[in-house]
């Protein structure tokens, strides 16, 4: 049981930080009569979706196959097949932004290819989060202090702290990206990263000293 009087606060921060990291999502398509050859020609595009993101070495952090389908094409009436569909997904993770534009545009300029993303956001680990929990805590504590001494008194200890949840969110913009060609022909793709909203929140109990009511 808490002896005196107890002040109960919430403290709050909000923070907007670059990302650290980007995906986005290839496809390598492929469509033919016969399955054989939607199977050969998947392939093949799949192999130099591999091959254009190895030349890009330590740039590429992650990649993983999400989804592999084949699927026929039936005729409006009856299940002949008229042909066969094919598709193979990979997510790729990149930390080095400045490559990211340039990687995107090759991988969209290979045949029967879809590129989408990025989608930007922070790591799990990230130090922005423990920054926010830390000024959550810093925000709690003035408050409390600014309810005590508009009472006339101090705060004297801590009796509960409580983490109401944190949060990273993109903030609601659109990333601009304008596409040029240098010198050389070469198509160049300008990425603007999204700030990630950073969010931290918690509540606190305080006991003050007795109160100078007049």
């Amino acid at each position: 049981m808490v002896d005196g009087p107890v002040v109960a606060v919430r403290g709050e921060a909000y923070r907007e930080v670059a990302p650290e990291v980007a995906r986005f999502r290839v496809t390598a398509l492929a469509r033919d009569r016969e399955r054989e050859a939607t199977l050969t020609r998947l392939a093949e595009r799949a192999a130099a979706v591999r091959v254009l993101l190895d030349s890009y070495g330590p740039v590429v952090e992650r990649r993983e196959t999400g989804e592999l389908q084949v699927r026929p094409e039936l005729k409006r009436s009856g299940e002949r097949v008229v042909a066969y569909h094919g598709s193979v997904t990979t997510t790729v993770t990149v930390t080095d932004f400045t490559a990211l534009g340039e990687l995107m545009l090759r991988l969209a300029d290979q045949d029967q290819v879809e590129v989408s993303g990025p989608w930007w956001s922070l790591r799990p680990d990230s130090p922005a989060h423990r920054q926010a929990r830390q000024a959550a805590i810093a925000d709690a504590l003035v408050r409390a202090r600014e309810y005590a001494e508009a009472l006339g008194a101090r705060v004297t200890a801590l009796i509960e702290l409580a983490d109401n949840g944190l949060g990273a969110q993109p903030l609601t913009r659109m990333a601009f990206a304008g596409v040029a060609m240098d010198e050389g022909g070469t198509r160049e793709l300008d990425l603007d990263p999204q700030p990630q909203a950073v969010q931290a929140s918690v509540e606190a109990r305080f006991t003050i000293s007795e109160p100078v009511l007049e």
